[in-house]
This record gives C-alpha cells, structure tokens and sequence, in this order.
C-alpha cells in the first residue's frame, strides 16, 4: 500500500458551526469505508497555516487515494492536494540502489 498525505483547505462557508466538524467528520469516514474499505488511516491533525487539516492514510493505488481526496472536497467545500510519500528508511534504501559514492 502507498503512503499519502492529504492537505485540505475548507471554504469559508464550508462549516456553519464549530460543532459541525464532527459531523462532517463521521459523514466523511462513512463514505471513504464504503468507496475505499482497505484504506488505513493513519491520523488526522489541525493544521495552524493556510490549510486547515492534515490527513495521512493509506490506500492500495492513486485510484483510491484520488477517491478519497474527491470525498472530502465534496464533502467539505474543500481544496485539497494529495501527496505520494515515502518513508524515510525506504527512501534510503532506495537511494543507495543508485549507487552513487558519498562525496
């Protein structure tokens, strides 16, 4: 499964009420089970910078990954930018395939 990062910028009047987040929340979970049942989500955080949220998960291929990103920007009158990544150990290894000599 791959690794992704998902920022997400919500739209002035995507949420009328603070308490309205969970609700959007719990509605959004819901379909992203449903559309994608082997993603894993990994975790979700508020993010204080010019997106709102943060979310890692992963999913099986881009086809997935790109669902969910539609879910949410549906959902939430959001912007929102997916990213591919990789975790550090493997991106090491990766690297030293190369095998280009340490200068």
């Amino acid at each position: 499964m791959q690794t992704y990062a998902m920022l997400t910028r919500l739209e002035p009047d995507g949420l009328q009420s603070p308490t309205a987040i969970e609700d959007l929340e719990h509605r959004v979970m819901e379909h992203v089970q449903l559309a994608c049942p082997t993603a894993q989500w990994i975790g979700s955080y508020a993010v204080c910078g010019p997106y709102d949220y943060l979310d890692l998960f992963r999913a099986e291929n881009l086809d997935d990954a790109s669902k969910i990103s539609a879910i949410v920007r549906t959902y939430g009158h959001a912007h929102t930018e997916l990213w591919p990544v990789t975790e550090w150990p493997h991106y090491k290894a990766v690297i030293r395939e190369l095998g280009i000599a340490r200068a």
